[in-house]
């Protein structure tokens, strides 16, 4: 009885073997059946690609000029604030500055690093692609930054 079960389980992988082969074949046969269903659609109720927007892109949207704005977040000293100044032109930060507001201690120390550094993360970006999450080993000012930063949006939006 054991040769018998041989060659069974021998026919049995030679299948398996041949799946990879039949299952290539099935969609190959799927991809002409979808192309002779495509063909068949009248041309009055095929997908039309839609028409070009003649609304400014959110960039372009914003209006050129000098914004200022607070923003707020939570430290392990408390609440801080920082002072958030930018020129746009054409959507694009020509301009930065971040002023400290903490009044002491690492807080003071990490918001003047945050500000020495933000110019080189920021200028000549667009507001819209600004993604600022640590600025020279400070991660919780960019709370504040990111706050401040959503409020110019708002106002440089008109």
């Amino acid at each position: 009885m054991t040769t018998a079960r041989r060659p069974i389980v021998m026919s049995s992988l030679g299948l398996l073997s041949l799946a990879p082969v039949i299952a290539g074949c099935a969609s190959a046969d799927t991809s002409s059946a979808e192309d002779a269903l495509d063909q068949s659609v009248p041309a009055s109720e095929e997908a039309q690609a839609p028409a070009p927007s003649a609304e400014p892109t959110l960039a372009a949207s914003y209006q050129d000029g000098s914004y200022q704005a607070a923003g707020g977040y939570q430290s392990p000293n408390g609440s801080e604030t920082i002072q958030l100044s930018l020129t746009l032109e054409n959507g694009v930060i020509t301009a930065i500055e971040v002023t400290p507001g903490a009044a002491g201690g690492t807080s003071e120390r990490y918001q003047g690093q945050f500000a020495g550094g933000i110019a080189a993360e920021t200028i000549g970006k667009s507001l819209d692609e600004l993604n600022v999450s640590r600025v020279a080993g400070s991660s919780l000012t960019s709370g504040g930054f990111k706050k401040a930063l959503e409020s110019i949006k708002a106002d440089a939006r008109g």
